[in-house]
C-alpha cells in the first residue's frame, strides 16, 4: 500500500463514534443491576447472554464504521440508527427475561440485519462485500434463535438465547468463516490505528461506568468506617486495573499493530477480548456493591467468585492477548490470576472488607511488576525506547 493511501486510511475517532460507545456502555450498569438482582447461576447465565449480545453488536457496528468510513453520510446515518435501537434494547436488559423479551430481541435482530446487509452492499471493495455476505449468513443462523427465544416461556428462553449469543460471539471471534470460504486479512487495507484507539476509549468508558455503579453503592451505604474503607478499597482496585493496561500496555498494543503484517488480526483479538473484559468488570462491580453494603459481614462463595473472579477475567484476557500477539508480558498476569484464585477461596471464610484489602494488595503488586515488564518489552519493540 502506498504512503498516500495509508494516510487516507488513518483518521481520529470521531465524536459520533465516542457517542455511540456511550450508548452501549450504558448497558454495563443494566447488566450489573440484573446480576445483583439475580445472584444465582441462572442469573449469571442470563447476564452473560445479554452481555454477549451487547458486545457483538458493538463489535460489528464498530468494524462497519471503520471499514465503511464513519465520515460518509450513509455510515453516519447507520451508526445513528443503531444507537437509537441500541439505547432502547439496552434499556430492556432488566426485563428481557421477564415480561419484555420482544422489546430486547427485536431491536437486536434489526441491528444485526441492518448492519450486515448494509455493509454487504456498500463496502468499498469486492473483498469486503464478499466478507459481509458471510457475516449476513451467520446472522441468518442466529436471528431465528433470538426470535424463538423471545416467543417461548422464560424457562427455555435462556437456552435458545444462549445458542444465539454463542453464534454471534463465535462469528466475531473467527471473522465469520464459511466452509472453504474465509476472510484473508493479510494485506487488507484497514485503519488498524483507528480501531486501537476505539478499543482504548471503550475500555476507559467501561472503567468509568464501573466507577458510576460503585459510586451509587457508596451513596446508598451509611457513612461508617467500614463502608468508607470499602469504598476507598474498591477505588484502589479500579485504579490498579486501569494501570495494568494503560501504564505501558496500550503502547505495546499500538506498536505491535503498527508493525504487524496482518494488522486486522491483532485488532480482532483485542475486540474479542472485550467480552471477558466487560464480564470481569460487571462481576467486580456487583462484588464491590456487596462488600460496601456489608463490609464486616460473613464471607461467601458468591462474594469470592465476584470479587476475585472479576479481576481474574479482566487480567487473564490481557494475558491471553499478550501471549497470542507478542509472546511477552503475559507471565506476570497469569501468576496474578493464580493468586486471585487462591484468594477467592479464602474469601469464603473472611469478612468482605478483609477480602477486598487482599485484592488491593495483589493488584498493587501486579501494577508494580507490570511497570517494569512493560518498559522492558517496549525497549525491545520497533519504535524506540519509551519515554
Amino acid at each position: 500500500m502506498s504512503r498516500a493511501s495509508l494516510e487516507t486510511l488513518r483518521r481520529s475517532v470521531s465524536p459520533l463514534e465516542l457517542f455511540f460507545d456511550l450508548v452501549f456502555v450504558f448497558a454495563f450498569g443494566q447488566l450489573a443491576e440484573h446480576l445483583h438482582a439475580e445472584l444465582t447461576w441462572r442469573g449469571a447465565g442470563e447476564t452473560a447472554v445479554m452481555l454477549v449480545a451487547v458486545l457483538s453488536l458493538w463489535a460489528l457496528t464498530s468494524f462497519d464504521a471503520t471499514f465503511l468510513d464513519v465520515l460518509r453520510p450513509m455510515t453516519r446515518w447507520l451508526v445513528l440508527v443503531v444507537m437509537g435501537l441500541g439505547l432502547f434494547m439496552n434499556a430492556q436488559i432488566p426485563h428481557a427475561f421477564a415480561d419484555r423479551p420482544w422489546a430486547f430481541a427485536l431491536p437486536l435482530v434489526v441491528i444485526l440485519l441492518l448492519v450486515d446487509v448494509t455493509a454487504a452492499v456498500a463496502a468499498p471493495t469486492p473483498v469486503l462485500r464478499h466478507h459481509y455476505r458471510r457475516v449476513t449468513a451467520w446472522a441468518a443462523g442466529s436471528v431465528p434463535l433470538w426470535l424463538i427465544g423471545a416467543a417461548v416461556h422464560e424457562g427455555p428462553r435462556l437456552a435458545w438465547w444462549a445458542v444465539a449469543a454463542a453464534v454471534d460471539m463465535i462469528g466475531v471471534w473467527l471473522a465469520h468463516p464459511l466452509p472453504r470460504d474465509r476472510l484473508s486479512s493479510r494485506g487488507l487495507e484497514f485503519d488498524a490505528e483507528h480501531m486501537v484507539e476505539r478499543i482504548r476509549l471503550f475500555i476507559i468508558i467501561q472503567l468509568g461506568e464501573t466507577v458510576l455503579t460503585i459510586g451509587g453503592a457508596i451513596s446508598h451505604a451509611p457513612v461508617e468506617v467500614g463502608t468508607v474503607t470499602a469504598g476507598m478499597g474498591v477505588f484502589v482496585a479500579l485504579v490498579c486495573l486501569c494501570s495494568s493496561y494503560f501504564h505501558g500496555g496500550e503502547d505495546i498494543l499500538a506498536r505491535h499493530v503498527a508493525t504487524a503484517v496482518d494488522k486486522l488480526r491483532p485488532v480482532r483479538h483485542a475486540v474479542s477480548g472485550q467480552y471477558t473484559t466487560l464480564a470481569g468488570l460487571v462481576a467486580l462491580a456487583v462484588g464491590a456493591e456487596l462488600t460496601i453494603s456489608h463490609p464486616t459481614g460473613d464471607g461467601s462463595t458468591t462474594l469470592g467468585l465476584l470479587l476475585f473472579g472479576g479481576p481474574t477475567l479482566y487480567v487473564i484476557t490481557q494475558a491471553w492477548w499478550y501471549y497470542a500477539s507478542t509472546r511477552q508480558a503475559w507471565r506476570a498476569r497469569l501468576l496474578a490470576c493464580l493468586a486471585f484464585t487462591v484468594a477467592g477461596f479464602a474469601a469464603t471464610r473472611l469478612p468482605p472488607l478483609a477480602s477486598l484489602l487482599i485484592l488491593d494488595a495483589l493488584l498493587i503488586t501486579l501494577v508494580l511488576v507490570l511497570r517494569r515488564v512493560h518498559h522492558r518489552v517496549l525497549t525491545t519493540m520497533p519504535g524506540g525506547t519509551p519515554v
